[in-house]
């Protein structure tokens, strides 16, 4: 288990599961699939979401505009959501964060309702991601004093830097996994403060993991997660959560 906080920056999580385009899918699949979660995902709504997809073309590099409809099932105090739509299934949960036992045990239904539902020939991608919103004391601050990760300026430049995005992408596991990681400023919620957003994303390349060993790769997901995760603050961060000890 990894380090526990009193007042953890973690605003949302999700979870994704993006199926091979050679597994089957209807109209009628999200109706079986609520009809087995609707005890514990009762609110049901529809979505419609736009996706850009870049694909290589004999003209080079073309991107499409695709769009797709999604069911969105929420509890009944909304701060957990499925979304289910053509070949993709997503669990979110919102602050606060329900340990990641809880979290897990909701991933764990949906995907064996899943599995109950339909026939899954292949995972495209499976993604686990946390995005954290950190406010700091002060409208000033040494990034170095609170992160591990954060850009580098040289002495010739001014230090106080107005908005920057840096992010990162690291291999795990022999290059099956990658681990992505950034950080920019964001509106913090009063003058004397500074807020900053930390998203990491772990994720499969492309059909690296098998339907069988999906729940295995989960759990391994999210001990790197918490890795990477202590890997980008400091300690003074680390107070300013409340470390539990």
């Amino acid at each position: 288990m990894g380090r526990q906080y009193k007042t953890p920056p973690l605003i949302e999580a999700v979870c994704e599961f993006r199926l091979t385009s050679d597994t089957p899918w209807d109209l009628t699949i999200p109706g079986l699939f609520y009809e087995k979660v609707k005890g514990t995902f009762p609110l049901r709504e529809q979505s419609v979401r736009q996706e850009v997809v870049l694909s290589e073309g004999p003209q080079g590099l073309q991107q499409e505009i695709r769009t797709s409809e999604r069911i969105v099932l929420f509890t009944e105090d909304r701060k957990m959501l499925i979304q289910l739509g053509p070949r993709l299934l997503a669990v979110n949960v919102l602050r606060p964060y329900p340990t990641w036992q809880g979290f897990k045990a909701k991933i764990e239904m949906a995907w064996e309702n899943l599995k109950e539902t339909l026939r899954i020939e292949g995972l495209e991608r499976i993604a686990l991601g946390y995005i954290n919103r950190v406010e700091l004391p002060s409208p000033e601050v040494k990034l170095l004093e609170y992160f591990e990760f954060y850009p580098f300026v040289g002495p010739r430049l001014p230090q106080n830097l107005a908005s920057f995005i840096v992010g990162g992408e690291f291999p795990f596991v022999e290059g099956r996994d990658r681990c992505r990681i950034q950080i920019a400023p964001v509106l913090a919620s009063s003058e004397e403060m500074s807020a900053f957003m930390l998203n990491i994303d772990y994720l499969t390349q492309p059909r690296a993991v098998k339907v069988s060993d999906v729940l295995g790769w989960v759990e391994e997901a999210h001990s790197r997660v918490e890795e990477v995760f202590e890997g980008c603050i400091t300690d003074r961060l680390r107070e300013l959560f409340e470390e539990e000890k």
